[in-house]
Parts: C-alpha cells; sequence; structure tokens
C-alpha cells in the first residue's frame, strides 16, 4: 500500500518546527506502508516560480514543493495568484511522486481546507481514496465558528466525502462531531519521540523548560515569566529556557526584563527536534501553559525524557498527566502555576523518571499509533 501524506503545515525551510508532530506520524508508519509526503508551501525568496526538493529519511520519502508567492498589492489577484501556484506545484508534485514512488493508494489530507480540498479533486479524476487527518485547535478556541457559512460548509462537504477521519484526541473528535463535522473518527494519538533514547538521569532542581511558538494568546509563555517571578521570591533556583519564536518574542524578552527575571530567562529561538530532545534531557521539569491544545506533543516529550510536566487544562495534556508525573493547573492562573512550580522543586524526589517513561510508554508508543493508523487505511482502502 501507498500512502500520501498530504500536510497544510509540515517542517522544512519555512519553518522547522511547523506540523512537526504530522511528520512523526508519518515517519512511525513509514516502517508498515510506503509513505511519501508531497508539501506544498510557499518560500520567501525564491528567485524562480517553482522549486522541488527530495529528502529520504529512512523509509520516509518527501517532496517539498515550493512556490514563490505573490507580492501584488491587491489582496484578490493575490490570493488568485497564489491559489494558481499552489495549484500548478501541488499537479507537478503529484507527477513526481507517481515517478518515483508509483501508484497512490490513499491520500490522507492533514489539516482542513485546501489538502482535503485538493485529495477530493484526485479522487473525483484519479479514484485516489482519501481520509481527513486533523490537530488543528480551531475547533476549540472559537476560530471554526466564526467562518464564513460558505467555507463551513465546504469543510462538512469535504470530510463527508473522504473516507474516514482521524482525530488526534478524543476532545478534538468531539468539537467536530458537535458542530456537525461527523458522525464517527477514529482517534489516533502522536508518536512520541525520545522513547527509546537512554533514559536522562534528572536535570538541576528548578531548571524549567518552555518550548512554544511564540504567540501568547495561543501559548500564554507571559504566564510562565509571572509564575516564574512568583517563584523566585520563595526559591531562587527557579531558572527558565524557552525554545521557540514567534512575533511576540521581543515583548516577551521585555516582560521578562521588567519583571526582574531578565538573567534567569533564555530564549533559544527555533531549534531542530533533536535539539530540542537535548535541551528536555537537562531539564528539571516541563511546562505547558497554553490556553487551549489539541494534544501537547512537548507534553510527551518531556514525559518520555523522566521529566514531571506541569500543564494548564487547556485540552490536551489531561490525557497524559497523573498526580505520579506532573501537576494540571487551570488555564490562565499564573498564580496556581507558580504553586505548582514551587510543589515540584520541593517534591522533586518524588518523581521516578523510570516510571514517567514506562506509564507513556503504553499508552503513546509507535507501535500504538501505527496499529490505529493501519486499521483506517485498511478500512479506507478495502485491504483487509
Amino acid at each position: 500500500m501507498h500512502v500520501l501524506f498530504l500536510p497544510k503545515w509540515y517542517p522544512g525551510r519555512n519553518d522547522p518546527q511547523l506540523g512537526d508532530f504530522i511528520r512523526k506520524q508519518a515517519l512511525a508508519v513509514s516502517g508498515s506502508v510506503r509513505t511519501s509526503v508531497l508539501f506544498i508551501h510557499p518560500l520567501e525568496g525564491l528567485e524562480r516560480t517553482r522549486l522541488f526538493e527530495e529528502h529520504t529519511d529512512g523509509d520516509l520519502w518527501e517532496l517539498f514543493a515550493w512556490y514563490r508567492a505573490s507580492r501584488a498589492s491587491w489582496a484578490p489577484w493575490r490570493k488568485l495568484v497564489n491559489l494558481r501556484r499552489y495549484t500548478a506545484a501541488a499537479r507537478a508534485g503529484r507527477r513526481r511522486v507517481l515517478q518515483a514512488r508509483g501508484p497512490i493508494d490513499l491520500v490522507q489530507a492533514y489539516i482542513l481546507v485546501r489538502p482535503a480540498l485538493l485529495a477530493r479533486r484526485w479522487m473525483r479524476r484519479f479514484g485516489t481514496p482519501y481520509i481527513v487527518s486533523e490537530q488543528s485547535s480551531q475547533y476549540l478556541d472559537g476560530t471554526y465558528a466564526t467562518r464564513p457559512k460558505v467555507q463551513l460548509r465546504l469543510m462538512r462537504d469535504l470530510v463527508r466525502d473522504a473516507r474516514a477521519l482521524t482525530v488526534v484526541s478524543d476532545r478534538l473528535g468531539q468539537a467536530m462531531r458537535d458542530f456537525g463535522l461527523a458522525d464517527h473518527y477514529t482517534v489516533v494519538p502522536n508518536p512520541i519521540p525520545g522513547l527509546d533514547r537512554p533514559l536522562p538521569l534528572p536535570g538541576p532542581v528548578g531548571a524549567f523548560l518552555v518550548v512554544a511558538d511564540l504567540v501568547d494568546r495561543t501559548k500564554n509563555v507571559s504566564g510562565v515569566l509571572r509564575a516564574l517571578a512568583a517563584a523566585r521570591a520563595t526559591d531562587t533556583r527557579a531558572e527558565l529556557t524557552v525554545i521557540g519564536d514567534g512575533p511576540d518574542r521581543r515583548a516577551l524578552e521585555a516582560l521578562a526584563a521588567t519583571l526582574g527575571i531578565r538573567d534567569h530567562v533564555r530564549f533559544l529561538g527555533r531549534l531542530a527536534n533533536s535539539d530540542v530532545l537535548e535541551h528536555m534531557a537537562r531539564a528539571f521539569c516541563v511546562v505547558v501553559n497554553s490556553r487551549v491544545e489539541t494534544f501537547s506533543v512537548v507534553t510527551g516529550e518531556g514525559l518520555a525524557s523522566g521529566r514531571p510536566v506541569i500543564a494548564s487544562r487547556c485540552g490536551g495534556p489531561e490525557a497524559f498527566l497523573t498526580p505520579e508525573n506532573g501537576i494540571l493547573v487551570p488555564v490562565e492562573d499564573d498564580a496556581a502555576l507558580a504553586d505548582a512550580m514551587r510543589q515540584v522543586m520541593r517534591n522533586a524526589a518524588a518523581y521516578d523518571p523510570a516510571m514517567i517513561r514506562r506509564d507513556l510508554a503504553t499508552r503513546f508508543s509507535t507501535d500504538v499509533v501505527v496499529q490505529r493508523l493501519m486499521d483506517v487505511y485498511r478500512t479506507a482502502t478495502g485491504h483487509g
């Protein structure tokens, strides 16, 4: 069976972290089925109209179809030009996939709308079935309900015409069902990397780590900074490393200075996932303070490293955390977060790294993810 991932988000030249969780699913299943990825995306500074790049990582084959984005000042024209360039890149990309990898049995359209629209077009023209996979938080944060009615109708039609819908968490699936997008869905969690790495020794008590896009309205990193300042008032061991970048980085750096903790916070910018795992191995505790998450790979990566995790009840971390491996706090509660930081420092010896990892592996291992995807693929294609 040959499965083509057609993602809206994917790590590459545009952003080394964007959609890394999708790549993890592709890598995980590539050992069981022939797996290809076609990622179509505009690229800043591209001199030619279109550029293709091919990469191989083990059994996974990836084709990046970059196209030059229009800079026309009139928005309708700019959008039309970009759609034409996207469509042309997709058409050429599909030809290259067929040439290099052979016939496609199933398309996995990852994140509505454009990938699923393209997949449905291919289904109608070439007979290739498709499934829709979702990890977007738009169904949980209110964004979906604000979309134009014509777009809502299109999204419902795209899911209806798909052979299956997979979601990364039950909460996300319930939200999509409540919106009338689907009657049935299959929960396929993201595989958690790092479970096969040597279990690191506990990091220095107080060495907290945040890994997030620096978009504060979603990730609420400012709340972590305020909590750190409060925690340091009674325990000066508390320090913070922030991995990630985004439009609010300068504002967050300024806030750290205003709070008087700038010397105790390191902003490292975006890093490759392998480097993120290295920093987790040296951390004491991982903090996830988002306002909404559909899954939270960062929570899983922290636990895979044997680290306790402090997380907000934002929709994703609740599936991971127990009193034995971390602390859940209310969303947007700086005081509760500061108390949790003090608590994990006081009770550092109570967290057993081996137990934390072992519990995670039974629920979120690569084998679990692959088995669920394979069941979906077989049903969608009729391969038994």
